[in-house]
């Protein structure tokens, strides 16, 4: 039987308790070893206690003194971005090396969309997980890269507003400043910008990103294949993620200028993507795709430095 490593979740709200759902049903290298939050009646405590997971309402300073963080390897935080600051540094008091995930906006660590650029990242003791957004669209905009010099990189996600909770709505400036940043530093924009919805409809609507990017010349077809591939990629750990329509192409040029504030007048190609994102229902209803990609890169990137720490410590023992 594969060892493995444990973790603690802090945050036991929707993403939390979604993620914790996903580590028991999918881990490969990771284990629950306990959820964290400061509701002693919620929901996500109380099914931690249930499948015999350390479960405390005390926070942060809780964790910090049960023994079971003696064992802990891997933090989520699940909470804020105001919060994650305090957890990160309480969290490292007792444990400097711990690697620890952030959900929030808080990008105290580098930037981190799996697909695009962990593998840069596994020796980071903070990796931040951007935001929905930005693990939706950030991989669209990377893989147009990978073919030609993006300018300009714009993306909208409507989400049901059923699936913005307290914390998605509190940090609303936030997604959209780490998202549009996210689109330059990993999505390799010159400029970037993010645009969020929250769609009151009913039924609720599943997650829908619309993606626009401005770059130089190049063969639409390789294009086209790039982000073809990067979608099928996303889809490893994401299997509700896919392309609504083929990708749409439009020239512009000295006859059809493009202005963009603050990039000026460029000439190339538009590509236009447009995506949906429907979640798996682990614990949350399959329209909270913008929850559920969340939660799905976080474990895509938890496993990843739990197989790595894993395979660090059999090289030590040999």
């Amino acid at each position: 039987m594969t060892k493995k490593v444990k973790a603690a979740i802090i945050g036991s709200g929707n993403i939390g308790t979604d993620l914790m759902m996903k580590i028991m049903r999918q881990g490969q290298f990771l284990e629950m070893g306990a959820l964290v939050g400061i509701d002693a009646q919620s929901d996500g405590l109380e099914r931690a206690k249930k499948n015999g997971v350390v479960a405390t309402a005390e926070g942060v300073i809780g964790l910090s003194k049960d023994p079971i963080m003696s064992d802990i390897e891997v933090v989520f935080d699940a909470t804020s971005a105001g919060a994650h600051i305090e957890n990160d540094r309480v969290i490292r008091s007792i444990k400097p090396d711990v690697k620890v995930v952030d959900l929030t906006p808080a990008a105290i660590g580098p930037y981190c969309v799996p697909v695009v650029n962990l593998e840069q990242h596994l020796d980071a003791r903070n990796v931040n997980m951007v935001t929905c957004g930005g693990q939706a669209t950030i991989p669209i905009v990377a893989a147009v890269s990978s073919v030609t010099e993006v300018h300009y990189g714009e993306i909208i996600a409507s989400i049901s507003s059923r699936s913005a909770g307290p914390g998605t709505r509190a940090n609303i400036d936030e997604f959209t400043e780490t998202t549009s940043k996210g689109i330059e530093v990993i999505g390799g924009a010159k400029k970037g910008k993010a645009i969020i919805i929250l769609n009151p409809a009913e039924p609720p609507m599943l997650m829908r990103d619309t993606v626009y990017v401005l770059s130089a010349k190049a063969d639409t077809v390789e294009i086209e294949q790039a982000i073809e591939a990067m979608v099928a990629n996303v889809q490893a750990y994401v299997p509700g993620y896919r392309l609504k329509q083929r990708v749409q192409f439009e020239e512009f040029g000295p006859d059809r200028p493009c202005r963009i504030s603050g990039v000026g007048e460029l000439s190339g190609i538009k590509t236009t993507v447009f995506l949906q994102v429907e979640g798996a229902a682990h614990y949350l209803p399959s329209y909270a795709g913008n929850l559920d990609i969340m939660t799905s890169a976080a474990l895509a990137t938890g496993e990843k430095l739990a197989e790595r720490a894993l395979d660090q410590a059999s090289s030590v023992v040999v």
